[in-house]
């Protein structure tokens, strides 16, 4: 089981992989413009790059392998830097206390690179890159939410306590009228920003809305996975609670 920390304190996790995201952020500021972008693309996830154009773009074939994973830590701009990591404080802090460092680590990965797939399913030989951890925060969100509303307060606690809380079957989850109206917010601003010509930091293209999908609907199908991996106990306590 994961180890119960005050809900102030931010999971080493969830500091290393913000620290991640700001340290490639800030080192791409001093490098000059045309390395910055050949990192870019070589970092960024390019559906262009499974038909036929891997050859034509930064580190070929390794990085059609390898931009699956490493379009996570890069992005358009400070304003989608900063508002990431706010997001993952929120809801990946949650996730990361429940299921511990590695657990947390396997499942936004997991996320992430189900958010690429949704969206090269979607946009089969583009060329605008794909960049941002928001995939797999949207999978980091999913999870919290089968258990952050079902928490409750032990004697003398003044935060929920996420640990220990009952992990929420999908139809309860999906029952429940505080989820649905979050869901409905999320669901109505991911559509606004994506089919608009509004962007995000900056960043001449709008936001990869199909990967934030994926990526959630990827959490909130695997999130039972990782939670009985890190609690072996529970699901023996609770079978029917492991949906």
């Amino acid at each position: 089981m994961a180890e119960h920390q005050p809900i102030l304190n931010v999971p080493r996790a969830v500091v290393v992989a913000s620290a991640l995201i700001v340290g490639v952020q800030a080192v791409r500021g001093f490098l000059p413009d045309e390395i910055d972008v050949t990192v870019l693309l070589a970092l960024a996830f390019i559906p262009a790059r499974y038909s036929g154009a891997a050859l034509d773009l930064p580190g070929g074939y390794v990085t059609a392998v390898t931009s699956f994973v490493t379009y996570m830590i890069v992005h358009g701009g400070w304003l989608h830097v900063v508002v990431n990591v706010l997001w993952m404080l929120a809801f990946g802090s949650a996730v990361a206390r429940r299921i511990g460092t590695r657990g947390f680590f396997e499942f936004s990965i997991l996320c992430g690179i189900a958010g690429a797939l949704t969206h090269l399913a979607f946009h089969w030989g583009g060329v605008a890159p794909v960049v941002g951890a928001s995939a797999a925060i949207s999978g980091q969100m999913a999870g919290a939410l089968r258990f952050i509303f079902f928490a409750g307060r032990g004697p003398g606690e003044r935060a929920p306590d996420f640990v220990n809380a009952p992990l929420a079957s999908l139809g309860t989850t999906l029952k429940d009228r505080r989820i649905v109206a979050f869901l409905v917010f999320w669901v109505v601003l991911n559509a606004y920003f994506g089919l608009s010509a509004v962007s995000l930091g900056g960043t001449e293209g709008g936001i990869a809305w199909e990967a934030h999908i994926g990526g959630f609907l990827t959490g909130l199908l695997t999130f039972g996975y990782f939670d009985r991996r890190s609690r072996p106990g529970e699901a023996e306590r609770n079978p029917g609670l492991m949906g």
